[in-house]
């Protein structure tokens, strides 16, 4: 390799890493510039030539060397390929700070002073990244991607922080940087790998990084790199086997830029099942049924998980042959829990997981109808984890309709996002097919290990008809405790029926607020730069997929 340094005497807060290979000069002065034009002016520009064959490459980068002292580059003779070219890159940099420009991309004029204001709020900061659009080879700007806060579960799914990333040099160098084995998602794996030990992980939400859909990149061809996707789902199962997941990744049949965990349970922890129930009496699909016996029907028919119990909780209105009748068909899973009183949600839930031996809980609406037979295993890889706390699933009206995939705070309440849509729309860049982090999930079916919910003190019973689920998870959330829809998990809602009929009471969302409005006003999962209408993640200034 050879070198034209051209460097400034002290250390940078920055390092801006850039691979150029056969880049056009257009694209290269655009890119150039977009970081000359920082107004955060204390970096510098790492840039290697990864052996491009047209010598005009190099040429350019040198005279971009001699015009700005900042600017440093570096000459591979032979194409390494992408890892090696920022390995190069990073071996010379040195900045406190490391931050990822692709050869064809541009920055925001703002995007370096925005992060370095992230950094200053706290001295422990390993990893900041920014929201981003995609520009064309024309310079028009289209899709902006509004992130979420830092999100371990969704980024096991999708390589969501993307663009811009920062990361501090000597973490970067403490996990191994660039790995060989991952071209095209080398980033990816990185950042799981610095998301492990990073002390904190701060988003910026503003669209500071602009991707460029040019015919060779994935922003502008999801072919133009098959085997970056591979790739990708190589590094989240590496990932897993670090962390201790107990499950495999796998890419999704149709955006295959997504990955699934399957699960491969080692353990076998015993599932309550906590039902609470009226025998309340409904039309689903033409036809009358007890909800609860069909619910717990679809259990047995089609769960396949096999070490699960079933704790009934009988509200005093219940009809004695309705309790019969579940007793005949559970048998010896069956654990009754009678309960008294005036109608409380939450305090019967609270008895049933009193009363229950299993590790993990699982409470669900009688209303239910299991639809994926492994949706207690696709809830348990998640909820055995230690950060995790609560674990929701997808749910669907009977007529196939969303009814949740994941609760989001609204104008400052709670909310369902998705309500009513298709049951096959993707979602906002396809966040309704994978499991994701969010504020809450529904206590139609939720799962969480019993020492947490005990060590949360359960289900608030100030809550008696409603927003006891939303209040539960961010009691976890408060502990530490990270939340996870997972939409592999799938069942039927035949929604509100175990509430027999009474209203809400108005002051259950007063008193949520109460407790909550710090959160509830800015929900981390999704923040700024949605539409004020509707809680679906309509982003202003386009929508995402």
């Amino acid at each position: 390799m050879s070198h034209r340094p051209g460097a400034p005497a002290a250390a940078p807060r920055f390092s801006v890493l850039t691979p150029v290979f056969e880049t056009g000069p257009a694209l290269l002065e655009e890119m150039l510039a977009s970081v000359a034009s920082q107004s955060f002016g204390d970096w510098e520009h790492v840039l290697v030539d990864d052996g491009s064959a047209s010598p005009q490459v190099w040429e350019w980068l040198v005279a971009a060397a001699r015009a700005d002292g900042r600017v440093r580059v570096v000459r591979r003779e032979l194409n390494g390929g992408i890892v090696a070219a920022t390995n190069d890159a990073l071996a010379v940099a040195r900045g406190e700070f490391v931050a990822l420009l692709d050869h064809d991309d541009v920055l925001h004029s703002g995007a370096l002073a925005a992060v370095s204001a992230a950094l200053d709020a706290h001295d422990d900061v390993d990893f900041v990244y920014t929201d981003e659009d995609i520009i064309t080879m024309a310079g028009r700007r289209s899709s902006p991607y509004r992130k979420p806060d830092w999100s371990p579960e969704t980024l096991c799914s999708q390589m969501y922080t993307c663009h811009l990333s920062v990361f501090r040099r000597s973490v970067v160098e403490a996990v191994g940087g660039y790995r060989a084995g991952f071209d095209g998602s080398q980033d990816y794996d990185l950042t799981l790998r610095v998301g492990e030990v990073a002390r904190r992980v701060v988003h910026v939400p503003e669209v500071l990084y602009h991707w460029r859909a040019a015919p060779t990149s994935v922003a502008g061809n999801a072919d133009a790199k098959p085997h970056a996707f591979e790739n990708a789902r190589r590094a989240v199962g590496a990932h897993l086997a670090r962390v201790g997941f107990e499950g495999v990744a796998v890419r999704d049949r149709e955006r295959v830029n997504l990955c699934h965990i399957e699960p491969r349970l080692v353990s076998e922890p015993l599932v309550s099942v906590v039902l609470p129930t009226a025998g309340s009496v409904r039309e689903v699909r033409g036809r009358w049924r007890v909800l609860v016996e069909g619910c717990v029907e679809s259990l047995l028919e089609r769960a396949t998980w096999g070490r699960w119990e079933l704790v009934l909780v009988v509200d005093p209105r219940t009809d004695a042959h309705v309790v019969e009748r579940v007793r005949s068909l559970a048998r010896e899973r069956l654990r009754l829990v009678p309960s008294r009183g005036e109608f409380n949600f939450a305090a019967m839930v609270n008895a049933g997981v009193a009363a229950a031996r299993g590790e993990q809980v699982l409470l669900l609406n009688d209303d239910t109808e299991v639809l994926s037979p492994d949706f207690m295993e696709r809830l348990l890889v998640y909820s055995l984890q230690p950060d995790i706390g609560a674990v929701g699933a997808k749910l669907y009206f009977g007529d196939g309709r969303i009814q949740h995939v994941g609760v989001v705070a609204f104008e400052g309440r709670p909310a369902h996002c998705y309500w009513g849509y298709r049951g096959s729309s993707p979602g906002y860049f396809a966040n309704a097919r994978f499991a994701r982090n969010c504020l809450a999930v529904t206590g139609a079916c939720l799962m969480v290990g019993k020492d947490k919910y005990d060590e949360v003190g359960g289900m608030s019973t100030s809550f008696p008809i409603s927003y006891n689920d939303v209040d539960l998870c961010l009691k976890l959330g408060h502990r530490g405790y990270r939340t996870v829809v997972n939409p592999n998990a799938e069942l039927h809602h035949f929604e509100s029926s175990t509430r027999v009929g009474l209203e809400l009471p108005p002051d259950e969302l007063a008193l949520l607020r109460r407790r909550w409005a710090s959160v509830l006003d800015r929900d981390p999962y999704y923040g700024a730069g949605f539409a004020p209408e509707t809680p679906n993640f309509v982003s202003v200034g386009g929508a995402g997929g």
